[in-house]
């Protein structure tokens, strides 16, 4: 029973016993006791307790009388009109806690909160650990999110003064539903839309957004740059710490500077001005609100520990300064920004300033005394005998050598410092086989190379006892190098299929692609006919050995195969829509599926993706490749590729993952389906519970495994169109949302049984199929 006491709180009470369970527990401090306490639920949905008999209607005065509102203790949702932030006045923290899971409200271990710093911005934590900052607010927006992608919906506001420190949104058109709401199953803090017509939400807005996002993922002054291979480079004037790591695209190390350094002496360090930048970590920093630009570069350079400024406010040319101290940490790229970053460095020395300092070094007066004795002994000497000739050609000598030498040493230093000054000396030169440097192939490769034998001995020469498997394409191994990684080697098979061109296609696509749910390539090796890729290890291998063999298919309880079907989803909308490229993969399929040691997915093996350009999402092609089974229809019979066929792809590996069972070559009763069609046969008779692994007993969430079934049902309906896109698939996966009822799949049945009636889709596949020649189909 929800009540209201005498004292004026409001109070939750067990019927049964009247034993309070909740309230909110307010002291009131009046001369006078409350008249008509009450309580109220506003149009804005926050649930206030006030006294009655106020109608004030200014709305900050009304919202100030409120003796309690649950606005000031938020959940895990974010609606218009809410503060995030710090009641300085109370001590109040209004923070987003995430559920725990989609069906168990407790908290998780996902929050969203303002961090309080000399200038604060809002961080997301898993647990105690940073995991995304906004960057401090700058006036039109926070510096670490593109501006433009925050204004069409909504307005926001930042308030930063004695009493309060917080953010709120409002939304500018009143008839848009759109909340923020921390998504604890894909760590995610989400913006999401509801669309009427389809009766919906739609993501409208995601965070982290790529793979810069995450807290300073490129170490200590890293910048972080999404659209450039690799995404993390040091600043100029700075060097990877660990070099060896920084190949391996390993930037946790960060960068020291490369150069001497002395601070405070005159003309040896200044400031660079780098562009669109969110700017460092502000715990380390100072702010002072009413100084100029000019005015903060002075203030950074008295101290020593500064290594950083920018303005507070970049509106209107720029005011007040902010600098920051020691290691500058999470700085990233962010399009859209106008968000100006000086970081200090120490100046590169010029031709001519090398020339004076070698001029000083060289004795001149000795030069000039030289030049003396010659003229001195000219004029003594006159026209001389052949004997004083050698004396006078031995003068001659002695200053132009000296003038030859000193300028050999002047331009010397002058190549070398403008070498180092544009960072040409290369620390991955060392590992490319030098034989190959000059051939084409390898010019638009952007991964490090390794040679031949680096990887014979990692691989014990290419022992069997370090084989890990085989595909169609060639044999993979483990190895070790010598610096104790692990890592696995795709060895490309002479009789193969895939020439220079998938194995370029494979290698350009990975370079370019970062993501947690991806495999990362490490490197690759091109000797004569020897084309090999190196990829993290993965001590698990593919999924296919865990959900298709009935002793490993025990290890994976239903938590672990709903992280993973939900981390493929993450990592196949990265591929479709939040890369710099969009990419269709062609092949996903289970044993492209890979496990790493915490059973995390990567979606693997690239040979057969497709580019497409910003706006396309489909093409054809007269060469059919891939693995039947899980190919589209409109693939396996027109070759028309999209992301959608991906999606058909998805929708049976969710299958396959619910169930335990493969897709094709197992026969399910006494009709020759495949697992689709029995899947579509048991969800007509309104008992697909039969379709979950037995394996997993009882310790399934019933509701979260149906609603998996319908949402793999939703990604076979046979038309494209009638599929949904894979940021829907999350939106479906990780929400409470009502689904739309699928429409009957493409079975892609290989055999009818006789005397059955042929559904229409059956037949078109029927007849479709024997027009196109098995030897295009590629089985893996």
């Amino acid at each position: 029973m929800l009540t209201i006491t005498k004292e004026g709180n409001l109070v939750l009470l067990n019927n049964s016993n009247n034993q309070t369970l909740w309230s909110t527990n307010i002291t009131f401090f009046t001369s006078q006791p409350l008249l008509s306490p009450m309580v109220q639920l506003l149009d804005n949905g926050n649930l206030v307790l006030k006294e009655g008999n106020n109608n004030n209607n200014n709305k900050e005065e009304e919202e100030e009388s409120f003796l309690w509102q649950s606005f000031d203790h938020p959940c895990d949702t974010l609606l218009p009109g809410m503060k995030l932030g710090w009641d300085l006045k109370t001590g109040n923290n209004r923070k987003l806690t995430a559920w725990k899971s989609w069906d168990d409200p407790s908290s998780g271990n996902f929050t969203w909160g303002m961090l309080l710093s000399s200038n604060p911005e809002l961080v997301l934590w898993k647990g105690s650990i940073e995991y995304h900052r906004s960057g401090p607010w700058n006036g039109p927006g926070f510096s670490g999110q593109p501006v433009l992608r925050l204004t069409p919906i909504v307005d926001i506001k930042f308030v930063n003064d004695s009493n309060e420190v917080y953010y709120s949104y409002t939304l500018r058109n009143k008839s848009v539903i759109s909340i923020t709401y921390l998504n604890q199953t894909l760590s995610h803090r989400e913006r999401i839309t509801w669309i009427p017509e389809n009766k919906t939400w739609r993501v409208y807005e995601s965070v982290p957004r790529d793979d810069c996002d995450p807290y300073n993922p490129c170490g200590p002054n890293g910048n972080c740059m999404v659209n450039e291979t690799p995404i993390c480079q040091c600043l100029e004037g700075f060097q990877p710490k660990i070099h060896q790591n920084w190949n391996t695209f390993d930037w946790t190390e960060g960068c020291v500077r490369s150069e001497p350094w002395s601070c405070g002496v005159e003309n040896q360090d200044g400031f660079r001005r780098f562009a669109s930048m969110k700017v460092p970590d502000t715990r380390n920093s100072w702010v002072y609100e009413n100084m100029t630009l000019e005015d903060c570069k002075a203030k950074c350079l008295e101290n020593c520990s500064c290594m950083a400024y920018s303005n507070l406010d970049i509106r209107e040319g720029g005011s007040g300064c902010s600098i920051w101290f020691g290691n500058l940490i999470d700085l990233k790229l962010v399009q859209a920004s106008q968000q100006d970053l000086y970081i200090r460095m120490a100046v590169p020395e010029t031709s001519n300033s090398i020339i004076n300092k070698i001029l000083k070094k060289v004795n001149m007066r000795r030069f000039l005394q030289i030049n003396y004795i010659y003229k001195s002994t000219e004029n003594v000497f006159g026209a001389a005998s052949k004997g004083n000739t050698k004396k006078k050609a031995l003068v001659i000598t002695i200053p132009l050598v000296s003038v030859a030498i000193m300028l050999f040493v002047v331009f010397l230093c002058i190549y070398k410092s403008r070498r180092k000054h544009k960072g040409m000396e290369d620390e991955t030169e060392n590992i490319i086989p030098t034989e190959k440097k000059d051939e084409d192939e390898n010019q638009d490769f952007e991964l490090p190379f390794f040679d031949f034998t680096t990887i014979f001995n990692a691989t014990n020469g290419f022992s069997m006892d370090n084989k890990l498997g085989e595909g169609g394409f060639g044999p993979v191994y483990k190895g070790m190098l010598l610096d104790g990684r692990e890592i696995a080697i795709k060895r490309l098979s002479k009789s193969s299929r895939q020439g220079m061109t998938e194995f370029k296609n494979e290698v350009i696509l990975c370079a370019k692609l970062q993501h947690r749910n991806l495999v990362k390539v490490l490197g690759c090796c091109v000797q004569e006919e020897e084309k090999m890729l190196l990829y993290e290890y993965m001590p698990n291998k593919s999924l296919d050995s865990f959900i298709f063999d009935s002793t490993q298919s025990k290890l994976l309880d239903w938590s672990k195969r709903f992280h993973i079907i939900c981390a493929i989803a993450r990592g196949l909308l990265y591929l479709h829509q939040d890369s710099r490229l969009r990419i269709i993969h062609r092949d996903l399929k289970a044993s492209n599926i890979l496990l790493d040691n915490d059973m995390n997915p990567k979606i693997s093996d690239f040979g057969l993706a497709r580019l497409c350009g910003d706006d396309q999402i489909e093409g054809n092609t007269s060469k059919v490749v891939g693995t039947y089974g899980y190919m589209a229809p409109e693939y396996a019979i027109d070759g028309l590729f999209s992301v959608k066929s991906d999606v058909f792809s998805f929708g049976i590996l969710l299958l396959e993952i619910v169930s335990g069972k493969k897709n094709r070559g197992l026969t399910y009763t006494k009709d020759t389906y495949n697992l689709i069609g029995h899947a579509w046969r048991l969800w007509k008779e309104g008992n697909p519970i039969e379709l979950i692994d037995d394996c997993l007993g009882d310790s399934y969430v019933i509701p979260e495994a149906l609603r998996c079934i319908q949402i793999s049902l939703l990604c076979l309906q046979y038309h494209p169109n009638d599929r949904p896109n894979m940021a829907s698939v999350i939106v479906m996966l990780t929400n409470e949302t009502d689904l739309a009822q699928p429409k009957e799949p493409g079975f892609l049945i290989e055999r009818l049984v006789p005397g059955e009636v042929e559904s229409s889709i059956t037949k078109q596949i029927s007849s479709s199929v024997n027009e196109v020649s098995i030897s295009l189909l590629d089985a893996r």
